[in-house]
């Protein structure tokens, strides 16, 4: 085999994998996201202040 061929084997086996680890958090909040002070509403996906009594 070519070095060429060798490089893209190992190239179409290892790039899946990377995108794959990358995972789909983007876009995504979390709790551990929030500033101080606030927390993670699930109906509207977005960081809210807490309220204060």
């Amino acid at each position: 085999m070519t070095i060429k061929t060798l490089i893209s084997a190992f190239l179409l086996t290892v790039v899946p994998g990377l995108a794959l680890a990358e995972g789909c958090s983007r876009g995504h909040l979390e709790t551990s996201q929030c500033a101080t002070g606030q927390f993670f509403d699930a109906t509207t996906k977005t960081c809210v202040d807490k309220a204060t009594s």
